[in-house]
This record gives C-alpha cells, structure tokens and sequence, in this order.
C-alpha cells in the first residue's frame, strides 16, 4: 500500500514511483530526483506525508529499488493488483490509477496554488497540460457559488456582516 500512498501524495506517474531507486531518494532535503522519465530527468519536490512514507520503507540491500521486485531482480511489477485491491477495498471500481495524479492537481487548484506550480511539481512543461489535469470538483465550484449568492443576498436585504458589497452598474454606451 506505501507505493499507492506515495503516488497519491507526489502526484507522479506509476513508472516514476514504482522505478523509484534509493540513490534517487533526498529525504533530508525532501526531493525525489529521477535519472529518467517519460520527459527525461525530473526533480520532484515532496511532502512531510511522502517522506514519511518513504522512511517506513524497508530498505533492501540486495535492491537499489524502493519498491523491488518480489522475486528476482528489478522493480516492482504488481501496482496494477495492488490498485485493484485498494479500489475494491475502498468501493472505487472505476477509480483508475492515473487519476491519483489528476486528484493531485486538482487539490492544488483548489488549494488555490497557482497552475505553473502545480505544472512544476508534475513536470510539465506547458501549463496547457496541467490544466487538463487540474479539474475543480462540483462541490467546491458550487459551495462556493452559493456563498457569493447569500453574501450578495445578505447585502440588498441589509443584512451585512463586515462584508462590503458593490454593486456596479453596467457603463453607459456614448
């Protein structure tokens, strides 16, 4: 489960976490610097939860991977048996694997940080990218929505709490 909670909390892709390599692995600094990606070399900036992660990872000596392969040499190769057990588990059954990375984006912007940001810490190179990754839920969209709508209302009924409502005029066409 530590490599779903590790994709969940960096927002890479699942060939970046599952080919993760110790010698790729900053913790002090709190990077994952990765020789090799689908976009070449990438340095991503990560959180107290992924380090923690990654810190309760035990560290196998005959591996140079954090997640290595059961038997044999290399990687991890079960994400994909893995992802569908925490889907059945968590009643998610068309949850695909990839949308932990759009989910990641997603909080960002609803976090309000701003989209070269969040581009930077996925590793796009254009900000196009990011925001086809980076969608806004309904329910925040609508919460917020319906909070201008009762300050607005709270304003043409007198009722204010602090809050200072212009309503502006369309200009005058001369």
């Amino acid at each position: 489960m530590a490599i779903i909670r590790l994709l969940a909390f960096t927002g890479a892709r699942k060939s970046e976490i599952a080919g993760l390599r110790w010698s790729e692995v900053d913790l002090g600094r709190g990077y994952l610097r990765l020789g090799d990606s689908k976009t070449g070399a990438k340095v991503i900036p990560i959180g107290a939860p992924a380090v923690e992660v990654l810190s309760g990872v035990t560290l196998i000596d005959s591996s140079p991977f954090v997640f290595p392969a059961s038997s044999g040499e290399g990687r991890f190769q079960g994400v994909e048996r893995v992802w569908r057990k925490v889907r059945a588990d968590g009643g998610l059954p068309k949850l695909r694997l990839h949308d932990l990375r759009h989910s990641f984006a997603s909080v960002g912007l609803a976090r309000g940080d701003a989209l070269p940001v969040i581009g930077a810490i996925l590793g796009h190179a254009d900000v196009k990218t990011t925001s086809r990754y980076a969608h806004l839920a309904d329910d925040p969209v609508r919460q917020a929505a319906d909070g201008i709508a009762k300050t607005v209302h709270a304003a043409l009924s007198g009722k204010t709490s602090g809050t200072v409502v212009h309503l502006n005029r369309p200009a005058r066409n001369t």
